[in-house]
């Protein structure tokens, strides 16, 4: 994808990356971690979120950096990595409070050109998952690259 991304590390399972943010409220590390959800078809969830002081992933706080279009770039460029390392499941991605769905949904509408190039997206609506189609309110993703 052709998007402005930072760079990120991952570890040898190529299940759990990290990178930082960085913006008007300094320079904050975000966690991505991948987990299989089910087994046929096999789907993986997507968390994501700040790194706490413990070490782990908090994914209902709101840094504010100013650098959404940047981060959901790198998430996106994370699932090529996944996806090279893990197989090309299903990624499951729903945010942590309706708000955040719709700040992710917001994030593919603006880079729907290039993501729908790399990757097929769902979105889940009354019961049911559908093909993305812009200006509709989904509750939940599924992504899977092309």
């Amino acid at each position: 994808m052709n998007l402005n991304q930072y760079e990120f590390s991952t570890v040898d399972n190529f299940q759990d990356f990290t990178f930082f943010s960085e913006g008007p409220k300094g320079k904050i590390k975000k966690v991505i971690k991948f987990f299989q959800i089910q087994d046929d078809p096999v789907v993986y969830n997507l968390a994501f979120g700040d790194e706490t002081i413990y070490g782990t992933l908090n994914d209902s706080v709101i840094s504010d950096n100013k650098d959404t279009l940047k981060i959901l770039a790198t998430v996106a460029n994370t699932i090529h990595v996944f996806c090279d390392y893990n197989g090309n499941h299903l990624i499951f991605a729903q945010g942590s409070t309706p708000s955040r769905t719709r700040l992710y949904q917001m994030g593919i509408s603006q880079a729907w050109a290039e993501i729908q190039k790399d990757f097929t997206v769902w979105g889940f609506k009354g019961n049911e998952w559908h093909p993305f189609t812009l200006n509709v309110n989904y509750e939940a993703f599924l992504v899977k690259r092309n």
